[in-house]
């Protein structure tokens, strides 16, 4: 249940949104569990690669994991994210460790639940996390970007940076979140966003 449309209607009818408390347990919570992904109106910024050469692999094929990989690649995350240091250092499934959270009226306990990140770049100052899709995103869970964030700041004292990351067509679309509230799911903010066309 990544997106709203993707939730049962009964759910919806109760304004439940259902959150992993441990591997194969969760709660049902009512509240509002997804955040919005706005279109971007402003035309693509024409990205010059940092590349000297052509990639052929990255002409095979249309996962995100291989636009993400391209993007980077390309040095199109650095830029994003004002930081020539950031190095690819986490990718794949880890446990988060113990934490609890307010949503809504609700303080939810949890006690280590297997979260993953389509990329994570770590630079001298900051962690950048990145939830990447293959195609026109309206909403997502925030899940995806909270229980990772939460692992990661408790695991590092660097500041931890979290994008939504889309492949369409030709262009490349980021969109920065923060959360104004560590302990509080719904803080969750649209900081920045930018469209581009890799050449």
């Amino acid at each position: 249940m990544d997106t709203r449309e993707s939730v049962p209607v009964i759910m919806k009818e109760n304004g439940l949104v259902l959150l992993p408390v441990k591997n194969g347990q969760y709660v049902l919570v009512k509240a509002e569990g997804y955040v919005d992904i706005p279109e971007i109106k402003s035309e693509a910024e024409i990205y010059n690669t940092k590349l000297d050469f052509d990639l052929d692999t990255a002409k095979i094929g249309n996962s995100e994991m291989q636009h993400l990989d391209f993007a980077y690649a390309s040095s199109l995350i650095r830029t994003f994210m004002d930081d020539p240091s950031l190095v690819l250092a986490i990718r794949g499934r880890k446990y988060t460790p113990e934490f609890s959270y307010k949503i809504g009226n609700t303080t939810i306990e949890t006690k280590g639940v297997q979260t993953e990140v389509d990329a994570g770049y770590e630079g001298k100052n900051k962690i950048v996390l990145i939830e990447a899709k293959n195609s026109s995103t309206k909403n997502t869970i925030i899940r995806q970007l909270y229980y990772p964030y939460r692992q990661w700041t408790e695991h590092t004292k660097k500041e931890v940076f979290l994008l939504f990351f889309e492949k369409r067509i030709d262009e490349y679309l980021i969109w920065q979140y923060k959360f104004t509230d560590k302990n509080s799911y719904d803080s969750i903010k649209l900081v920045k966003s930018k469209k581009y066309k890799i050449v």
